[in-house]
């Protein structure tokens, strides 16, 4: 038997799974790290503090082995978008901007401008956004000189993590992707883009396939975290590239939707299509063969508008805090009394302007129809890009839940109501770990990637839609359109 260790770097922690070649789980860990918002809009991270909680994370899951046995590879992934910048000495420069950062709306509408939004999604598959590197870079150039030119090496976040494993500068199409300044088609890095935003392309780490091994463990972080040094370090890939797999969706006609702190809409699609609006993404796979690419949406503040309520409104103990709204949830009907929530407390991708909202309240409506409304916004915000999805010519069959989310029955079925499509739970809820642990197996040679997806996968019992709530929702939806309309901080 043969063990891998697959660690994934949060938003709000570090993951890591220990898990067999036939995906039985033997150890777990996870150690969390704070966000820091020094200025408003800013969202920063230390990537000292990723490390030192990979470490305690990966002893963590060692420690619950009851065999003595090393990992034969390990396999990472982690959030997309952020920016590590690193000095001539590979220190860090500055604390890493990440993916909710809101500092560049100026540099996004000069990139937009500089390169065109038509020419930008024809490129990369996606708008310019804040919080993607493109955009940090930007906002370092004009605001940062010094930095600038101190800086010898730019990386996305698991990245810097591979670097403090192995010593190497290396990324993954999945998470070049998400940079906005890949060239998704090609798979490489745009010289056309580079060029326009004056970044040097000896700034950006090779691109190596998601499976391939790309270095072996250093003594140093070996000893760190309690682990024999040698060991093979595989590419990975990004968070959302690594859940598809993890969460056993690799056809196209599967909808992964992911409710944690933020929501995700993601399917593979065997073609580079684009969506003109710019409102959806399209990114590249980590499949190999498989479908090259997935169309993805999302929305900002999804699993964190429930504890913005719990927390900001009705202050609620957070150890119980949960249930007790899952209940008070139950005791409203579907349409939660005609309360409608806009669930936009941290912007949208690409309109950042956009703002939270409750609309319908009356005397008659308490805590429960706060809630319902809350659960039933999130999913009516997924629901717009799905129509986007649709529009392309893409028809998911069934819908895979995934993430804290799917922990809930019922968000499970507004989920299923919503959309009209059966639903099932993924069963592993660290499922970029778990996707991270199959690019190490298969990067070591222990199986052929799509054969250890489906070999791995592990769902719940699916959910069906219930026509006469989804009828009601129907209803609902264009008031959500409307509400989404006049929440513009103009």
């Amino acid at each position: 038997m043969a063990l891998l260790l697959g660690i994934d770097l949060g938003t709000s922690s570090v993951k890591v799974l220990v898990t067999d070649e036939k995906g039985s789980i033997f150890g777990r860990g996870t150690a969390n790290y704070p966000l820091s918002t020094p200025k408003e809009g800013w969202v920063e991270q230390s990537p000292e503090e990723w490390w030192q909680a990979a470490i305690l994370a990966t002893r963590n899951a060692l420690s619950e082995l009851d065999i003595d046995q090393a990992p034969a590879a390990i396999g990472l992934s982690g959030q997309m978008h952020g920016t590590v910048l690193l000095g001539e000495d590979n220190r860090v420069l500055r604390p890493a901007i990440i993916w909710p950062d809101q500092r560049s709306v100026r540099q996004v509408a000069e990139i937009t401008e500089l390169v065109g939004e038509q020419r930008l999604i024809a490129i990369t598959g996606s708008s310019a956004a804040t919080g993607f590197q493109a955009s940090s870079l930007r906002w370092i150039q004009q605001n940062m000189k010094s930095i600038w030119e101190q800086t010898s090496m730019v990386l996305l976040p698991k990245d810097y993590l591979r670097w403090r494993l192995c010593g190497e500068f290396i990324t993954d199409p999945s998470d070049a992707a998400g940079t906005g300044l890949f060239d998704g088609n090609g798979r490489e890095w745009s010289r056309e883009l580079l060029a326009a935003l004056d970044v040097d392309p000896g700034l950006l780490p090779a691109i190596k396939t998601s499976t391939q091994p790309v270095g072996r463990l250093h003594p140093g972080p070996a000893q760190e975290m309690a682990l024999p040094d040698g060991i093979p370090v595989i590419s990975g890939a990004a968070d959302t590239a690594a859940s598809l797999l993890g969460a056993g969706v690799i056809s196209e006609g599967d909808l992964l939707i992911t409710i944690s702190t933020g929501g995700q809409l993601i399917t593979p699609i065997s073609s580079f299509i684009t969506d003109q609006q710019g409102k959806l993404h399209t990114f590249c796979t980590a499949l190999e063969p498989g479908p090259p690419w997935y169309l993805m949406g999302a929305t900002l503040a999804a699993g964190v508008s429930l504890r913005w309520l719990r927390d900001n409104v009705l202050k609620l103990a957070s150890a119980e805090g949960y249930e007790r709204m899952i209940e008070l949830a139950e005791d409203s009907p579907a349409g939660a009394k005609g309360v409608i929530f806009s669930p936009y407390l941290a912007g949208d991708r690409g309109d950042p302007q956009v703002r939270g909202a409750f609309l319908g309240l009356t005397i008659r409506h308490g805590k429960a129809e706060l809630i319902r409304a809350v659960f039933e916004g999130v999913v009516f915000s997924l629901y717009e890009k799905y129509l986007l999805l649709l529009k392309l010519g893409v028809k998911p069959e069934r819908i895979l839940l995934s993430g804290g989310g799917a922990r809930s029955n019922l968000w499970c079925q507004i989920v299923s109501d919503v959309f009209g499509l059966p639903v099932a739970r993924v069963l592993v809820e660290e499922q970029s770990a778990y996707g991270a642990a199959l690019l190490a197996g298969a990067g070591n040679g222990k199986f052929e990637l799509t054969e250890g997806v489906l070999d791995w996968m592990k769902l719940g019992q699916q959910v069906e839609p219930e026509e006469k709530t989804h009828a009601i929702y129907r209803e609902m939806l264009p008031i959500f359109r409307e509400v989404l309309s006049i929440s513009r901080a103009d």
